[in-house]
């Protein structure tokens, strides 16, 4: 009986941890817009949402509400399950995402040795959520969207993982913990710069921002792979979306920045052992740095993103994990 109890125990403690993480994210993405149209309307001149409660901090909430409340139409020509499926899918690969992301030194809410190929086999996932909305819509553009979309994440995520084979190399682990300890003395950003270059790039093209943002490309595609969509299927997307922009930006402080370590000593601010501070702050950098390149760099052309991802990029990250390998093995680094 005792044990009975002690699981059940377990049980409703992990239950509650995954509700609380998923509400936190949902808030998170709801001010991450919030944010980015601030940041936007101060690049363009304009003031930005000001009306809603205290400089906005309302209109995220009206802008769900108003996605809550409108009726879910489905196309008459499309198939109807697929059509449903596709940002249900989408929305939750971008949260089973955070299931080994650690908040802190205490973890997350899982944590095992192959923690970051795990992140990579998720991400890779994500792309059959577009390619379904966009075939099942039987639209042209939204079909031609999702092409767009699944060459281009697919693209990129060779290039990852090449990239993130330097970090394995100093750290000798998979696992984030370990990775993050690794860092106490020096940053991955110092010695491995050409890496977070590229991988924060990489990102922006993994998660769709600008400026490759060719899948919803509104002079040529309308909107893209989620065109036909509205209501709640939508909005889905629309969390997915961002939900994957954080979950990239806790990648790159945990990779490159030292995830929750402090830049001046060793002591570890965490707020009820579940977010740092540091680590928080190193995100919100590396999310402001995202909505500044889409206020300040204009689209780049398809064959041009597809030279940069495979003419460019994956030639420079094999080299690059080639040279660093050769100096782990002479014993150049440990």
């Amino acid at each position: 009986m005792y044990l009975i109890n002690m699981g059940m125990h377990i049980y409703l403690s992990l239950v509650l941890q995954i509700i609380i993480t998923i509400v936190l994210i949902l808030i998170a993405v709801a001010y991450l817009t919030l944010l980015e149209r601030k940041v936007m309307g101060g690049a363009q001149q304009r003031r930005g949402p000001n009306i809603l409660g205290f400089g906005g901090l309302l209109q995220p909430l009206a802008d769900g509400l108003k996605l809550f409340m409108k009726e879910t139409i489905i196309p008459s020509t499309s198939n109807s399950w697929l059509f449903i499926f596709g940002p249900i899918f989408t929305f939750m690969m971008s949260l089973l995402g955070w299931l080994v992301i650690p908040f802190g030194e205490n973890g997350g809410l899982a944590s095992f040795d192959f923690g970051v190929l795990y992140s990579l086999a998720i991400s890779s996932l994500s792309v059959y959520g577009v390619i379904i909305s966009g075939w099942s819509s039987n639209s042209k553009y939204a079909f031609l969207g999702a092409l767009r979309a699944a060459a281009q994440m697919i693209s990129y995520e060779v290039s990852l993982g090449l990239i993130l084979g330097t970090v394995f190399i100093l750290a000798g682990a998979l696992r984030y913990n370990i990775i993050v300890e690794s860092q106490l003395m020096i940053f991955y950003i110092l010695p491995l710069f050409p890496s977070a270059y590229l991988f924060y790039v990489s990102i922006l093209a993994e998660t769709n921002r600008a400026p490759f943002d060719f899948a919803e490309a509104d002079q040529e595609l309308v909107a893209g792979y989620n065109v036909e969509y509205a209501a709640m299927g939508f909005a889905l997307f629309f969390l997915g979306e961002y939900c994957s922009m954080i979950l990239m930006c806790n990648l790159t402080s945990l990779f490159f920045f030292g995830g929750w370590l402090s830049l001046f000593s060793e002591v570890y601010f965490n707020v009820f052992s579940l977010f740092s501070i540091w680590f928080g702050l190193k995100v919100s950098f590396f999310l402001f740095c995202m909505v500044w390149v889409r206020a300040s760099f204009p689209r780049y052309r398809y064959d041009q993103l597809m030279y940069l991802g495979w003419k460019v990029f994956l030639p420079f990250s094999l080299a690059w994990v080639c040279f660093v390998s050769s100096l782990s093995v002479l014993g150049f680094i440990n």
